[in-house]
């Protein structure tokens, strides 16, 4: 296939540019000014139209929190236990939540799915693509994150601890159990001995080795920074999730290199800690030298206005090109997929938008989506 005449998002060249794009098995294999379409080739016509990278949500409770299902559909959080390292959102990633299609329809092709935020430590995070039916063939990244949380939802949880020393304590328990049983696991290996693992120990393992980060919820600004404190004490790499008080903090957050994912910002301000949230705040981190990525916290709001909400971030102050930064590259980079999503460049999956008009426009409308070369939603479709 090749797309013609399409302004296609070019990051490294600073915008949208006229340009051709050749898409092979899936793969983006040639970005030129003028492509010839060989024999037999399907050419897709933009002239006039907008192309980017398929959207990629960094924090989503999507095909876990089904849309319309009610308690039957909700596995979101496991009430069980402040701590769960154990668990998997991969065992409960429904692809047939009715909200997939119409995130794919707004341009949508990628998430990350994490449990919710009512326990100290929710389990491990997956990134899929919103092509497919059957979970494992979904994955793009299984056991990419541990997700922890602080602040009200695990104060209010209703577990033995309720306060923010009593969760710090327990995230901090946790770790130590899994530098514990690392030493035991080596030993014990070491002296050639039966050794009975334990998932939960398993799964802080990478998180303990730097191979994934900690994704924190964190909303009010000393609940951000106790999740850098405790990152910087066991040297974890942490992606601070939701930071609505980052301004408060931003002169000490700027001596690091943690990552934020805003959001979601277009709803009330439900809760005591959300009182300083804004869209403003996007633009102003950005501008800072942070690394954002907007997410829509779906079902909290839902995945596929994810576009609009990064509009609104532009309209606050937030560079137009970074504002999609922060809806493709940005979130593919944060989420470790960033080798083979986020960008328009040859070698990358064919994960495509085909717009009627500028991406952040009030009227503009996703026309086509192509999820690794296939198209996966468009006129054909409708």
């Amino acid at each position: 296939m090749v797309i013609k005449n399409g302004q296609v998002l070019l990051f490294e060249e600073g915008g949208f540019l006229n340009r051709d794009i050749r898409i092979r098995d899936g793969k983006i294999t040639e970005v030129a000014e003028q492509i010839i379409p060989d024999e037999g080739e399907e050419m897709v016509e933009a002239s006039g139209k907008y192309v980017t990278p398929g959207l990629i949500d960094a924090h989503s409770h999507i095909c876990i929190s089904e849309e319309g299902m009610g308690a039957v559909g909700d596995d979101c959080n496991d009430y069980s236990d402040a701590v769960m390292p154990y668990l998997d959102t991969l065992d409960a990633i429904n692809p047939f939540d009715l909200a997939v299609k119409s995130a794919v329809e707004a341009g949508v092709t990628s998430v990350c799915v994490c449990p919710g935020s009512d326990s100290v430590i929710g389990g491990m995070c997956s990134v899929i693509s919103l092509s497919g039916t059957v979970a494992d063939q979904m994955l793009l990244m299984g056991k990419a994150a541990v997700k922890c949380s602080f602040g009200e939802n695990p104060k209010n949880a209703g577990y033995g601890f309720k306060s923010r020393m009593g969760n710090a304590w327990l995230l901090r328990k946790c770790i130590e159990d899994a530098l514990e049983y690392r030493r035991r696991k080596e030993e014990s290996l070491k002296a050639g001995s039966h050794f009975r693992t334990d998932i939960g120990m398993e799964h802080m393992l990478p998180l303990l080795e730097r191979n994934i980060p900690l994704h924190a919820h964190a909303h009010r600004a000393d609940d951000i920074c106790t999740a850098v404190r405790i990152a910087r004490e066991y040297n974890l790499k942490l992606v601070i999730v939701h930071c609505t008080d980052g301004v408060s903090v931003l002169d000490y957050l700027k001596q690091f290199d943690y990552p934020v994912i805003l959001g979601p910002t277009i709803n009330p301000r439900s809760k005591l800690e959300c009182m300083a949230k804004g869209f403003e705040t996007a633009g102003i981190m950005s501008r800072a030298g942070f690394k954002v990525c907007i997410t829509a916290d779906h079902d909290v709001t839902p995945v596929y206005y994810l576009p609009v909400y990064a509009a609104q971030a532009v309209r606050a102050g937030m560079d137009e090109t970074e504002g999609l930064k922060a809806i493709t590259k940005n979130p593919a980079e944060v989420l470790g997929i960033g080798e083979r999503k986020g960008e328009i460049k040859p070698g990358k999956d064919a994960d495509l938008v085909i717009w009627s008009g500028r991406p952040f426009a009030f009227e503009t409308k996703a026309e086509s989506v192509f999820i690794m070369g296939k198209r996966a939603a468009g006129s054909e479709e409708r």
